[in-house]
């Protein structure tokens, strides 16, 4: 990030967030379009969700740290490893691709620019999975760059990919892409009314995921486990 300036980054973070975007919405529109079976709809906007974190994540990190979601920014402000003014620019850039995005996938499909979602997701249940899905993404994040950094791509495409089915809210866990997805009437799409449950239940689950992992990774003077190859000797 160091050798990338700050507009770039930002363009980064709205680009990578509109694509995120554009392939949820879009592969949402699809399946709604092949099939009437909802669980195989589920699974047609799982994959290529999963799969684009890996590319987006894989070519745009080294740019702007591919956040593409304020609670992530958030979590590396609280680390202190991002200024606050320029956090506040990311999410401005995340929201306003995140736009963008449910744009280009509304022309793609020959549909409004943009249509307020009618889709019902609220009540304790649901906010309470987005927590837990947030919280694990940011377990995911912050452990992958401690332990396996090249890895992150795969790890939290595959992450998304197993939370979208294991929780009841189907793994927004995106602030931004929360609201990109209230502005489109179709099978990703959630009312308006209900983003403010959603946001607070992932900015929530983002900070619980930060400090878990803050004390987690940390140092600590005990030696730790012993490793199989030694007690084999």
């Amino acid at each position: 990030m160091d050798n990338f300036d700050l507009p770039r980054r930002l363009a980064a973070e709205a680009l990578g967030t509109g694509i995120l975007v554009a392939t949820v919405v879009g592969s949402g529109i699809m399946a709604e379009t092949l099939t009437k079976d909802v669980a195989l709809a589920l699974l047609c906007n799982t994959l290529p969700t999963g799969a684009i974190l890996v590319v987006l994540i894989t070519v745009l990190g080294p740019i702007s740290g591919a956040h593409f979601n304020p609670a992530v920014t958030l979590v590396f402000t609280g680390k202190r490893e991002l200024p606050v003014n320029e956090a506040v620019l990311y999410v401005v850039a995340q929201i306003a691709g995140g736009i963008a995005g449910t744009m280009a996938a509304h022309l793609m499909f020959g549909l409004p620019l943009l249509d307020f979602s009618t889709k019902v997701r609220t009540g304790g249940p649901q906010w309470f999975a987005e927590a837990v899905a947030a919280f694990g993404l940011v377990a995911t994040i912050l452990a992958g760059i401690r332990f396996q950094r090249t890895a992150v791509p795969w790890l939290v495409g595959l992450y998304i990919t197993a939370a979208y089915w294991f929780t009841a809210s189907t793994s927004f866990a995106n602030p931004a892409v929360a609201i990109a997805r209230s502005l489109t009437n179709t099978f990703s799409g959630i009312r308006p009314t209900d983003l403010p449950g959603f946001i607070l239940a992932e900015l929530c689950g983002a900070f619980a995921g930060m400090l878990l992992m803050n004390w987690l990774l940390g140092q600590s003077k005990s030696r730790g486990p012993v490793p199989i190859a030694e007690t084999t000797r």
